[in-house]
């Protein structure tokens, strides 16, 4: 069943509609909320969103309790490929709770909030951005971890990212409803405006198993991996130094120790290597830059320290 959860009027007499596509089966009242498109131009979600509510279709007969499938939260965003609400210039993941007098965006995201609100667990599912490649990853903060990392570990993820970054996420859609009771997992993994299937292959397989965890799937799981989670690790920030190309020598995945050879930015004028880049410590290469053309600053990769006292 397709519904409309939230609507407001545009110009030329159209409307912006938020839907949702709800799965029900069986006696169980629990639910799994499946969330994406907050960002128009994350679209791993999209084909997420697709494989989980094919798959159960097929297979109804497993399923008992309700999944709801959110495909687009952002539907300008991802028919236009734009990251914000187009119009408005606005990120909608810094926007919510929303409010139920405030501007159109605000009513919309207070709207989405009262709809998801009550799901036994809330999968919110973004890309990276394009300039940036992730491997699939659950982030929590560290106040939520000792709820919602049994959860992360279901998921089939490579990592558990979690972090103390609060004061950024206090708008979003994944505080907002663990602050209400409502369990979230943020998962970030591939690249803006792309899809990687084999990362929604792994994400898939890691939903289904979420939904077995929870007694609402009876059908078949494959097993799922032990993901690294990064509690008590640092986490090193590779950046340019210089303006060009960047060139990878490694890919994700990869464990390097500091000072290892990661890449080099290259200039195509002079023909000229201008920055041989490092590692700037021992551990996991989790991201990677994909959009080559870089400056000073600009981020190259993310490396997960080991552990205090122990290696991977």
């Amino acid at each position: 069943m397709i519904e409309t959860i939230a609507s407001a009027a545009l110009a030329v007499n159209e409307n912006l509609n938020i839907q949702k596509r709800r799965i029900k089966n069986g006696s169980s009242k629990k639910r799994l909320s499946l969330v994406t498109g907050t960002h128009g131009d994350e679209l791993e979600g999209q084909y997420l969103a697709y494989m989980i509510g094919s798959y159960i279709d097929e297979h109804i007969e497993c399923l008992n309790g309700i999944v709801d499938i959110y495909p687009a939260l952002n539907p300008m965003g991802i028919d236009s490929l734009t990251r914000g609400v187009p119009m408005f210039d606005l990120d909608m993941n810094r926007v919510f709770p929303g409010s139920k007098d405030g501007t159109m965006i605000e009513v919309l995201c207070s709207m989405i909030i009262d709809d998801i609100s009550g799901s036994d667990v809330c999968v919110d599912v973004h890309s990276s951005n394009i300039f940036l490649k992730e491997i699939p990853q659950i982030r929590i903060s560290v106040p939520t971890a000792p709820a919602l990392l049994p959860y992360a570990k279901m998921m089939n993820a490579d990592l558990v990212w979690i972090h103390e970054s609060a004061t950024v996420l206090e708008s979003t859609l994944a505080h907002t409803l663990n602050t209400i009771g409502t369990k979230t997992l943020v998962v970030e993994m591939g690249v803006g405006m792309r899809i990687t299937k084999e990362y929604c292959d792994q994400l898939f397989d890691g939903i289904l198993n979420l939904l077995n965890e929870l007694g609402m799937w009876s059908g078949e799981t494959a097993p799922v991996r032990e993901p690294i989670v990064s509690e008590g690790r640092e986490v090193g920030f590779v950046n340019s130094d210089a303006a060009g190309i960047f060139v990878p020598c490694v890919s994700f995945g990869d464990t390097v120790e500091k000072g290892d050879h990661i890449g080099d930015v290259v200039d195509p004028l002079s023909s000229k290597t201008v920055e041989t880049v490092e590692a700037v410590c021992d551990g996991l290469v989790f991201t990677l830059r994909e959009y080559p053309v870089v400056y000073g600053g600009s981020l190259l990769a993310r490396i997960l320290k080991p552990a205090a006292g122990g290696t991977e």
